[in-house]
């Protein structure tokens, strides 16, 4: 049987930043409440599964965790990324045709190299489930649409030079919200250029101007790119009632996103109005997903008409979604040549900061500018931990399309950064061979994982 939609719920009681955060178990409780009281799991359209648990490997497809998975992930960030897991398993076997992984710790602000919690996310349950669906499946292009209020700062590091992951987001503007990122101009790497797409929109955004873009950029770009599953990250916090945006995003709005995107694939990000909007957006977006009736689903203070768009916000809206249909037009003609000329290397510095724990790691990214393959990455890493205290890694990913040569080019690397006394860590990511491997300086210890 076919179209049904699956679902897991995982709210990790034994997980918080404090019992006062906005980041809580309450967030998903009364979700759980209100699809009970609705008796939703009686539909037969709707399947509730029990999670898996992600284990270091499948972590280690995706994050270098400095100095090691055991030491920045939890059983509750484990049991969140395999939830995700669990489900795309039963969408590529046909057991159903797509899910929402209603779960947290969320992910999304993690980024490829992880030295503690940032933005409340320790390890990114997104991209867990990708590199599980590229190795386990096969899966060759895969688009993910990211609906938080706040940028996905973190999908967008890890696959900014994957030209085989389209990442587009809407997010409130990064002039007026953490991270203070998804600028129109961050496109993607050489290797990968126009495969980001970001929509950075002001304050005040109505389910109007949100189905403007949707109609207009997200689901032509879709469509232009045909992705083999699509992922929501599915933040409610364009909420009008939510604590943390300034958006005035509906339930209805968010269903209606739901049924035109029509991902394989929801998981819940942010989303902070625990009584006042998740209850209702994520019973909407479930009952959209399976193919429901979900008219009915209206906040108790909703009052039609009652949020209004300023005119000027619509304006700015469609003049930049003008503008980037023309910028993803025009990407498939830019080349690596007028990118970076003869250049071997692209680099860029990032200073990338943890919120939670309020330190900062410093990055220097490398990425080989290859004519015949996504290159490799190399990524020279530098924080100074609160719990580990001063540590410098190099961590090198190699693409799972890489070339020998880049393939080789980038072993060399890893060799050589062994006998360089400066890194603690050295780490080696070989998606070829689904292989990671970790070099310790201290004791000159080097342990391997294979999937």
């Amino acid at each position: 049987m076919i179209n049904k939609t699956g679902l897991v719920f995982f709210p990790a009681f034994d997980w918080s930043i404090s019992d006062i955060h906005p980041e809580r178990e309450e967030r998903l409780l009364y979700t759980r409440d209100q699809i009970f009281e609705e008796g939703v799991l009686d539909l037969p359209e709707i399947v509730e599964y029990s999670p898996r648990v992600a284990t270091p490997h499948d972590i280690s497809r995706v994050h270098f965790c400095v100095p090691n998975v055991d030491d920045q992930v939890l059983a509750a960030h484990r049991i969140a990324a395999g939830a995700a897991m669990r489900l795309s398993d039963r969408i590529i076997n046909k057991e159903i045709t797509n899910g929402f992984a209603i779960v947290r710790p969320p992910g999304h602000h993690a980024m490829r190299v992880v030295h503690g919690n940032r933005g409340f996310c320790s390890i990114n349950n997104e991209a867990v489930v990708i590199e599980h669906l590229r190795r386990t499946y096969g899966i060759k292009k895969i688009a993910i649409v990211d609906t938080d209020v706040h940028h996905g700062d973190g999908t967008q590091d890890i696959y900014y030079h994957d030209p085989d992951v389209l990442f587009i987001s809407f997010h409130q503007d990064g002039r007026t919200l953490y991270p203070g990122t998804g600028f129109t101009d961050e496109l993607g790497g050489p290797t990968a250029y126009g495969s980001t797409i970001n929509i950075p929109l002001p304050p005040g955004v109505t389910d109007k101007s949100l189905h403007y873009v949707v109609d207009n950029l997200i689901l032509p770009v879709l469509q232009d790119f045909q992705p083999e599953f699509i992922i929501n990250s599915a933040g409610q916090d364009n909420h009008y009632t939510d604590p943390l945006g300034s958006m005035l995003i509906t339930a209805q709005g968010y269903a209606q996103l739901t049924e035109k995107l029509r991902p394989n694939l929801a998981v819940l990000e942010g989303g902070y109005a625990i009584e006042t909007a998740l209850p209702y957006v994520n019973l909407a977006i479930l009952l959209a997903l399976a193919g429901k009736d979900y008219s009915n689903v209206t906040e108790p203070d909703y009052q039609p008409g009652k949020n209004v768009e300023n005119s000027k916000v619509t304006e700015y809206v469609c003049r930049m979604v003008d503008s980037l249909q023309t910028t993803w037009r025009k990407s498939k003609e830019i080349t690596i040549d007028q990118l970076c000329g003869s250049n071997k290397y692209y680099q860029r510095p990032k200073n990338i900061f943890y919120d939670t724990e309020y330190f900062e790691e410093k990055q220097l990214e490398k990425v080989r500018t290859c004519f015949d393959c996504p290159g490799y990455v190399i990524i020279d890493s530098h924080a100074i931990q609160p719990k580990l205290g001063r540590c410098r890694v190099l961590a090198i990913s190699i693409h799972n399309r890489c070339c020998k040569k880049c393939i080789a080019e980038a072993w060399d690397a890893y060799q050589e950064a062994k006998k360089d006394y400066r890194y603690s860590y050295v780490y080696l990511q070989d998606k070829t061979e689904d292989t990671f491997i970790t070099f310790r300086r201290e004791d000159q210890s080097e342990w391997l994982t294979e999937g």
